[in-house]
């Protein structure tokens, strides 16, 4: 630019511009906020020069960033020997503005360089900013040329991720690219498929919304409108303002600026539009300003993200220690707090304020965005932005605790950027800080809801409580209602034998063959096993009559054996009656070997000492009533008979009847002898330890034998039921075959049909009841008369002749 006269060195264009906050250290660090918040409404044409600013901020993050490079300064674990500078700029929310102050922090602000100095190095090494998208990208643009990295604290287009356009931006906030897929599935979570979109007319809104619009189809929600506007074009707010109220959609999706939310909140309430739920962004959900009387008849109950914050330990005190006469030639300062305390802190005219500061005026006593405490999630943001471009630096510089840094100071922008793409440290308060590929930190976001709290004041609760269905908890699962979005939904209790061990589960999960679902249903716990135990009721009585036969057969043998010599003893063999007797004991003890625990030795024992000891019980009892038929055929003249059935032969015919029996086992165990099984198919709950028989052919071989040996003693003591009662015991032989046949014949059903236990019981009650059957009917009759009628029990009495009796 040609001036008409030659200008030694360089010259800048235009006016200077100054910071509004300033400190010079050994690296400076460079810092973009908008610290006045409401721009005129002109539109900049470029034809003509950019008029001053005009406008009332972001006074508290300009003060966290001086915080954290003076908490950094002060200590000696990050760049030690080493002062950190910053030159903070106002940008008053415009790009203009931002532009300008971009060219001042790569440039400096001294009107007249030197020749060599048109050359030097940037005057910042990092630059702090910008809240907005909009200025965020015209910074990026104009200062990545020049290889200085930008790392902004609220700018979350997705745009800003494109490596190739902006490979030196960095941000402390995560991407709309994640928020915008985030509130489709939010919207979808309630229900709402049909929903009104309001956006900024800047790449923050129209780049967030259109993500936003594409998500939502997805999800099958549809847009009922969708539009747009700035803040500096009031006459097309008020279209969107009558477009909203027209619409028959009564979810608004707002993805707007916090300066256009304050515009349309404003139409909003002016216009009385109420009963919409609105769907905000982090951009405006969670800002204190928004926080009026008239806001919640509007904003009450609306829902969306925010980003996380963690309070900075000193930084309320730092703040607050803000005064005029700390600056006083800051004109920043000057109307942050005239406004703030509606006075004028100079006696010059131009200031608004007529009324004269006291200067007892203090911060504490204030409650306006800049004190508010709540504000700590932005806040946190520009903290976390400048520690790490200090981590950087210290990685740079090499540089070790409480030792100094082994590097030159003078390092250059792209140094700085090549480490911060490296960088990952912890904060002090516990936060990790770190940049993936496209320079954004981890995405994380909470649900935010705006409620009344207890005093009436606004709330922004974590979790919302409005939701179509309930957490189904643990035990249930998911069951979606027919025709309702699938986040409608009905919680239905795990079928037995499932589980599920988390709330909102889609299907319930089976337990394993031997464990099954506990009451709650969210745990599989083992099955019960189930076994006829000693312990146990039914166990106790069957020990008991058992023990009970045990002892009457062993009295009766003691009686028999007293009376050894009496003709009731002595007649039809009393060797057979005392085997019998002991036949009878083995039944009623081999009871005893079907309760308890089944092993692999009782379940081979059980079965074949009641097959053996039954056999030989039959075998004496038709040994007996093969004695009475050949002792009456004795008696007639000219028979020998007896020569041939004497007491040898009985013998013979007990021992071939029971090694027949014995033969059976022995084949029995040895090609599939019984063993323990567990038995789940009579309960589902429960686990029936039982014997299997192993061989069916065997067991029923076992079974079938006892019967055929019943069956040919019942027909012989039937045969010989004429005979003269008082010679012989046929009769009662006669009636305990009966009793013995008709116990096993009902035996058999039951015995298939009882589930469980109750099979093995059903066993020992057919064991103990044809052996109490066989004791009682034949050796009752005799004890009786040996002990309470003696005067019978006589050899006459025994052969006398009595009138024949029909059975």
């Amino acid at each position: 630019m040609s001036t008409g006269i030659l200008s030694p060195g360089c010259q800048l264009l235009g006016t200077t511009v100054m910071p509004s906050f300033s400190q010079e250290g050994q690296i400076n660090l460079g810092g973009e906020f908008s610290l006045h918040e409401k721009p005129g409404y002109s539109q900049n044409l470029f034809t003509v020069k950019p008029k001053t600013k005009d406008c009332q901020g972001e006074f508290r993050l300009a003060q966290t960033m001086v915080f954290a490079i003076e908490e950094i300064n002060n200590r000696t674990d990050i760049l030690p020997g080493v002062t950190l500078g910053y030159k903070i700029y106002d940008t008053c929310a415009s790009v203009t503005f931002s532009v300008q102050s971009a060219m001042a922090l790569m440039n400096g602000y001294e009107e007249m360089l030197t020749d060599t100095s048109c050359s030097r190095p940037a005057a910042v090494k990092a630059i702090i900013g910008e809240s907005g998208s909009t200025n965020t990208i015209a910074i990026a643009a104009s200062v990545g040329l020049f290889q200085i990295p930008v790392i902004s604290h609220f700018a979350t287009c997705a745009c800003l991720s494109d490596r190739k356009e902006y490979p030196t931006f960095f941000r402390t906030i995560p991407s709309d690219y994640y928020q915008s897929r985030a509130l489709a599935q939010l919207v979808k979570h309630f229900g709402w498929t049909w929903v009104g979109a309001v956006r900024s007319d800047s790449d923050y809104g129209n780049n967030g919304m259109a993500t936003f619009v594409e998500a939502a189809k997805q999800e099958g929600i549809c847009i009922e409108y969708s539009v747009k506007f700035h803040r500096t074009e009031p006459e097309k707010l008020l279209k969107v303002v009558e477009l909203i109220k027209r619409g028959t959609a009564k979810v608004v999706v707002a993805f707007v600026a916090l300066l256009e939310m304050n515009s349309l909140l404003e139409q909003l309430t002016v216009q009385n539009i109420t009963g919409l739920q609105l769907i905000g962004t982090e951009g405006w959900i969670t800002a204190s300003s928004l926080v009026r009387p008239s806001s919640y008849r509007i904003l009450g109950g609306s829902i969306g993200f925010a980003v996380t914050g963690t309070k900075i330990n000193g930084l309320k005190e730092f703040v607050l220690k803000l005064h005029p006469s700390n600056h006083p030639n800051n004109s920043d300062v000057k109307d942050f707090w005239e406004a703030a305390f509606q006075c004028s802190v100079t006696k010059e005219t131009s200031s608004n304020y007529k009324t004269p500061c006291t200067g007892s005026e203090s911060l504490t006593e204030l409650k306006n965005q800049y004190t508010d405490e709540s504000e700590i999630r932005i806040t946190n943001n520009v903290y976390k932005a400048v520690y790490a471009v200090a981590y950087s630096l210290h990685s740079q510089l090499e540089c070790m605790p409480q030792k100094g840094c082994a590097k030159n100071l003078q390092t250059e922008p792209w140094q700085v950027l090549d480490a911060l793409k490296k960088v990952n440290f912890t904060l002090r308060t516990g936060e990790r800080v770190f940049f993936d590929g496209n320079g954004d930190p981890a995405a994380k976001y909470e649900v935010v809801n705006w409620q009344l709290g207890p005093n009436g004041a606004v709330e922004f609760k974590a979790k919302p409580t409005s939701v179509c269905s309930e957490s189904c908890p643990s035990g249930t699962r998911k069951a979606v209602r027919r025709g309702k979005p699938v986040c409608c939904y009905d919680c239905v209790p795990c079928a037995e034998g499932e589980i599920s061990n988390k709330t909102d589960s889609n299907d319930c999960i089976p337990c394993d063959l031997e464990y099954w679902s506990n009451e709650k249903r969210d745990r599989c716990v083992l099955k019960t096993v189930e076994f006829l135990s000693f312990e146990e009721v039914m166990g106790i009585v069957l020990v008991i009559f058992s023990l009970f036969g045990t002892c009457l057969t062993v009295l009766v043998a003691v009686v028999f054996l007293a009376h050894k010599n009496t003709p009731i003893v002595r007649a039809n063999n009393s060797e057979l009656s005392f085997l019998l007797l002991f036949s009878l004991t083995l039944c009623f003890l081999c009871s005893l070997t079907f309760i308890g625990r089944p092993s692999q030795w009782s379940c081979m024992l059980r079965h074949t000492a009641f097959g053996v000891t039954f056999v030989l019980c039959i075998s004496c009892v038709l040994g007996k009533t093969i004695v009475v038929l050949m002792a009456f055929r004795a008696t007639l003249p000219g028979s020998n008979v007896m020569k041939w059935f004497g007491p040898p032969q009985q013998r013979l015919t007990v021992l071939a009847f029971t090694l027949i029996q014995v033969l059976i086992c022995v084949l029995w165990l040895t090609f599939s002898p019984p063993f323990p099984n567990k038995n789940m198919k009579y309960y589902k709950d429960k686990v029936i330890l039982e014997c299997d028989v192993g061989s069916a052919v065997g067991f029923w071989a076992v079974l079938g034998y006892i019967g055929l040996l019943s069956l040919m003693c019942f027909v012989l003591a039937f045969l010989a039921r004429k005979l003269p009662d008082n010679f012989n015991e046929a009769k009662f032989i006669t009636f305990s075959m009966l009793i013995f046949c008709a116990v096993w014949i009902t035996f058999i059903p039951a015995y298939v049909s009882s589930p469980g236990k109750f099979t093995v019981a059903v066993e020992i009650f057919a064991i103990l009841a044809s052996s109490f059957g066989l004791l009682f009917c034949i050796f009752v009759p005799k004890c009786y008369i040996v002990l309470l009628k003696p005067e019978l029990n006589s050899r006459k009495h025994v052969m006398g002749k009595m009138p024949k009796k029909s059975l």
